[in-house]
């Protein structure tokens, strides 16, 4: 640390020191930086998850992907036949094996799921889809409407 120390001659007048230590100042800093660093990580504590942008990207509708829409009243329809729960799994998995034989991409699955279905009815579908081996599931949903309803 340095120390600044002032030596006057008789004839001096007494002067005012008028700079600023700032080596107190810098301790201080130090310290509360320190003090941060090491509270802030045991503050937050939030399990870390990669969270996806929020964007509505357009998706291309191919001839061999499978459109499953759920009714408000838990009514299934496998590409606009209506189906039971029971025979979606079956549904999947030929759809699936059509596509190993003849060698086109394996399809993808997208739910049209009314705004008032419960979510129990939309997940056997998922689960359907899950337990017959489709890559991909998505959504169909309309364009954000911002007119209040």
């Amino acid at each position: 640390m340095a120390v600044f120390a002032q030596t006057g001659s008789a004839g001096d007048d007494d002067e005012l020191n008028a700079t600023i230590n700032v080596v107190p100042l810098c301790d201080i800093m130090l310290v509360m930086l320190i003090i941060f660093l090491i509270t802030i990580p045991v503050i937050v504590k939030v399990v870390p998850v990669n969270l996806p942008n929020a964007r509505n990207i357009a998706t291309e509708t191919k001839p061999e992907n499978i459109v499953v829409a759920v009714t408000a009243n838990e009514d299934v329809y496998f590409n606009n036949a209506p189906v039971s729960y029971s025979d979606l799994h079956g549904r999947f998995l030929s759809a699936l094996l059509h596509a190993a034989k003849s060698g086109t991409p394996l399809p993808e699955v997208h739910i049209r799921a009314d705004r008032n279905v419960r979510f129990e009815a939309v997940g056997r579908a998922i689960l359907a889809a899950q337990q017959a081996g489709v890559p991909k599931v998505g959504f169909i949903t309309e364009p954000r409407n911002e007119e209040p309803q």
